[in-house]
């Protein structure tokens, strides 16, 4: 698929999360295109199987180990980006962590650190960013959301809220920009089900192992969601996968059903028949592939169920294309009515 870059140099691209599942996927993805790729997260070993797979694909890979819920930190990391790499481009915020559990489960600080990490780490990034690209006029920042950010489910409260706020805060951030007639965009991509590691690695506390609700899509797709997103950043958000779709149209008319049905479904959906494994890491406070952990890379245990396109992205991506065959298509049908009205 084209992704319609127009750029001649090579871009400077920084990942958070970049040391597994859409994080990393994305960073494959803007390697692939020969972009400079800033690859940040906390796990090292992850990291280092982040760089390779950069490297691999013709990209540049600075490696960046940092925990984006320290908003000095990463601000520092920025610096050190554009002393090695150059001005940053593009900033796609992906970090996140996460507990499966019912939210009366959830212990305080665990819940304010799934906050601190997957909302404010995309607040803290973005400030990072555009920090740096608002005195040039220039970048693109790519917020990585979900389904989510729209529907809550059972099990996710934490995850869900971080992903609610993320939405609110962009749409603010981008009428800011508008406001300001600035020529740095921010926009959002709305992920389904993907088969990412996080299902072997977040702190759960459900008596089965953890799963995406199919359809699951694999990271590749997400990943060139997300680079579609940098190279046309006008667009207010994308919604990659029909579930998504289907979720979101779903819940604008009718919240209510969509509540029973997952109070109905939504413990089952997310959990495999299997135990889940009683040495399960966790990486709430710190990282799965630490020095005893291992490189999970982008594909989390589901390759068996998980989907490697996505119509509905397609269309996403094309409405003006679809619009058109749309306007197309009501002609002609008009000019059909009109003929057998005269031959009638």
């Amino acid at each position: 698929m084209s992704t319609g870059r127009r750029h001649r140099r090579p871009r400077v691209v920084v990942v958070t999360g970049a040391s597994g599942g859409i994080g990393r996927a994305s960073a494959q993805a803007f390697a692939a295109h020969g972009d400079h790729v800033a690859l940040v997260a906390r796990g090292e070993r992850g990291l280092a199987g982040a760089r390779r797979d950069v490297e691999r694909l013709g990209g540049r890979a600075g490696v960046y180990p940092v925990d984006v819920a320290d908003a000095a930190a990463l601000d520092e990391v920025a610096d050190r980006v554009e002393d090695e790499l150059g001005p940053i481009d593009v900033w796609v915020n992906v970090a996140f962590t996460s507990v499966f559990a019912r939210f009366v489960d959830i212990e305080a600080d665990e819940y304010r650190r799934v906050t601190e990490v997957s909302y404010l780490g995309y607040v803290n990034g973005t400030r990072s960013a555009l920090r740096r690209m608002l005195p040039r006029d220039r970048g693109t920042v790519v917020q990585v959301g979900s389904a989510l950010a729209y529907r809550g489910i059972p099990l996710q409260s934490a995850y869900c809220g971080a992903k609610h706020a993320i939405q609110g805060f962009n749409e603010a951030v981008r009428a800011e920009l508008l406001h300001d007639g600035s020529r740095v965009r921010t926009t959002m991509v709305q992920m389904p089900a993907v088969n990412t590691p996080q299902f072997s690695w977040v702190l759960s506390r459900l008596p089965h192992q953890a799963q995406p609700v199919p359809p699951i899509y694999q990271p590749e797709v997400a990943g060139r969601a997300v680079v579609f997103a940098a190279d046309h950043p006008r667009r207010r958000e994308y919604w990659v996968g029909g579930s998504t779709a289907g979720t979101l149209i779903a819940n604008a008319v009718a919240p209510g059903v969509l509540d029973r049905y997952l109070a109905r479904t939504g413990f089952a959906s997310q959990q495999t028949g299997r135990p889940k494994p009683d040495d399960q890491p966790a990486n709430l406070w710190e990282p799965a592939d630490g020095p005893h952990g291992h490189d999970y890379g982008a594909h989390g245990p589901f390759d068996d169920q998980a989907g490697s396109s996505s119509a509905q992205l397609w269309a996403s991506q094309h409405h003006g294309v679809l619009g058109a065959a749309a306007g197309t298509a009501v002609a002609a049908l008009g000019a059909l009515l009109v003929r057998r009205r005269i031959g009638s």
